[in-house]
């Protein structure tokens, strides 16, 4: 009876509606309740949206359509719901019952316009796997090829459009009944929602972005995606390769077959890093199901229903956002913010950057590596304080590419636990920095940056003579730093006016053919020579050996 209810329009859009009503009710109540937010009130809220979450995802499970795949997006959402929701989201995996058979087969037969066995010489009537959208089938090709069948489920967009629909009823309530709506762009959030899970009701766009990913990374060593077989391959079927080959997480596969896990992980770290740093498409879903490792320590890719995308002007914002973070311009981590549409018109400027000024002085000057649990938490809390504060929402690419590194963290740690991310991704993180333009243009920024040393040394000074014995202990390492970035550039200065000099004094004596002259300024163009190279080489190991 349950399986015929999840079909009926009415049933469905009442149990979504309800449940999300009955959580904004409990909201209020807890509230109206609570004035005083101790640690006890604090217990008790996360235990509240500890159930809220469960019951969401059993809910899901249950009715599977749009609920598993909202609760997917919402699990990438730190701008939107708190972590403790989040944390319980995160463990919504994709797996559902699969539809009879005879359901798949007239799909297959509709799509190919033929009798199933004229394009295959036999299918697996069960599916390997079952996903709120579609079912995936063993098969093999009249010339003996295993292929992977991937067929939509039966009657996926109609439930996926009724669910749309109770969605936009939420949506509704939430910006008229509470604050939330009226800092959101929810009818922008609604489109978000509607434009990415709509996008894999259509095996054809899987399809391109299969092709695309295939074209990007067929140079990339040690990593393979499959063969798609264009020609039977529909809007509700698509139809690949098939390959053998375990999780990557597999250890004892690695084993086996003489695999070094640490290999496979800097496989992986490698290939995402040119994923989410550089423009173009990114893997939105690399979790361990999704990648597969062959006998001989080949990294397969599979399944590109939820991709993202960096583009060019949002890879130049992000790094334009980060040099800002170095060189301490908050103007520029905000206008990039700006550019990335993270803030809403009605962002209060000053306010976003005095947060971030302070965010960043508090808990970045020490370094990453002096971060412990306690403080990672802290950081959390205070920017989902500060995301609330704030009209700000994250676009679903950014939110994606979140999602999808904190995925792949996570199997990086779980193949090769003794990962050294930062060591790693420092080559990496110089060669992003310097973007395409020039391999030199963020050393450029810092020089430029310090070509205000007249006006920043006494700036600099006065700040330090001014804060209190506490503030600076906390900034001695930075100013010292800073001291050293511009004194290098004065000497350099210094250096260059010398060589200015003697080459002037070289022109000179050369044309009044002045033989003393001549040599006193070679001799001095020599020594303001030595000079600059000397400070370059000084000024560009300190550089280098900054960690960022």
């Amino acid at each position: 009876m349950g399986s015929r209810l999840k079909y009926i329009s009415v049933y469905r859009i009442t149990v979504i509606v309800w449940m999300a009503v009955k959580f904004l009710l409990q909201i209020f109540w807890f509230q109206k309740r609570h004035r005083i937010w101790d640690q006890v009130t604090k217990r008790k809220w996360k235990e509240l949206l500890k159930k809220q979450a469960q019951e969401y995802r059993e809910t899901a499970i249950r009715l599977g359509g749009l609920l598993i795949k909202f609760g997917q997006f919402l699990s990438s959402r730190a701008d939107l719901l708190p972590r403790s929701f989040i944390r319980e989201l995160e463990g919504l995996v994709d797996r559902v019952e699969p539809v009879p058979f005879h359901y798949s087969k007239k799909i297959l037969e509709e799509e190919w316009g033929c009798s199933i066995y004229q394009q295959l010489k036999s299918l697996h009537e069960s599916p390997v796997a079952s996903a709120s959208i579609g079912d995936v089938y063993h098969g093999t090709l009249h010339n003996g090829a295993s292929v992977a069948v991937k067929v939509q489920r039966y009657r996926v967009r109609e439930i996926f459009n009724v669910d749309f629909k109770a969605l936009r009823i939420v949506f509704f309530i939430i910006g008229k009944f509470t604050r939330y709506g009226k800092k959101a762009d929810l009818p922008a959030l609604y489109k978000e929602v509607v434009t990415v899970i709509t996008n894999e009701l259509d095996f054809r766009l899987e399809l391109d972005n299969g092709h695309r990913f295939k074209r990007r990374f067929k140079d990339f060593p040690y990593v393979y995606t499959p063969y798609y077989y264009q020609e039977m391959s529909t809007e509700r079927v698509l139809t690949m390769e098939w390959i053998e080959g375990a999780k990557i997480t597999d250890l004892s596969f690695m084993k086996k077959h003489g695999i070094k896990p640490e290999k496979v992980a800097k496989t992986l770290f490698d290939l995402c890093v040119e994923q989410f740093l550089f423009s173009g498409m990114f893997h939105s879903d690399p979790h361990s199901g999704n990648l597969l490792i062959r006998p001989d320590g080949t990294m397969v890719v599979i399944d590109f229903g939820m991709v993202g995308e960096v583009k060019k002007t949002d890879a130049d914002s992000i790094r334009s956002m980060v040099q800002g973070f170095i060189l301490e311009d908050y103007d520029r981590v905000v206008g990039a913010l700006i550019e990335m549409d993270f803030l809403l018109a009605e962002a209060d400027i000053d306010r976003v950057k005095k947060i971030i000024k302070q965010t960043t002085d508090l808990y970045l000057d020490g370094g990453f590596g002096q971060l412990d649990a306690n403080k990672t938490n802290d950081i959390m809390d205070e920017l989902q304080v500060f995301i609330k504060q704030q009209p700000i929402q994250l676009p679903a690419d950014y939110a994606f590419l979140g999602r999808a590194a904190s995925i792949v963290v996570g199997v990086l740690t779980t193949i090769h636990p003794q990962v050294d991310l930062i060591d790693w991704g420092r080559p990496v993180i110089k060669r992003w920095m310097s973007g395409t333009d020039s391999h030199t243009s963020f050393y450029k920024e810092i020089i430029r940056e310090s070509a205000k040393p007249l006006l920043s040394l006494p700036r600099a000074l006065i700040q330090f003579l001014e804060d209190g014995n506490k503030q600076r202990e906390w900034q001695r390492s930075r100013l010292q730093k800073k001291f050293f970035h511009q004194f290098y550039l004065l000497y350099g200065l210094l250096a260059f006016l010398v060589m200015s000099a003697g080459s002037g004094t070289v022109i000179y004596a050369f044309v009044g053919n002045y033989s003393l002259l001549l040599l006193l300024g070679i001799v001095v163009g020599g020594i303001g020579l030595f000079g600059m190279l000397v400070v370059t080489v000084s000024h560009f190991r300190m550089i280098k050996n900054t960690k960022y």
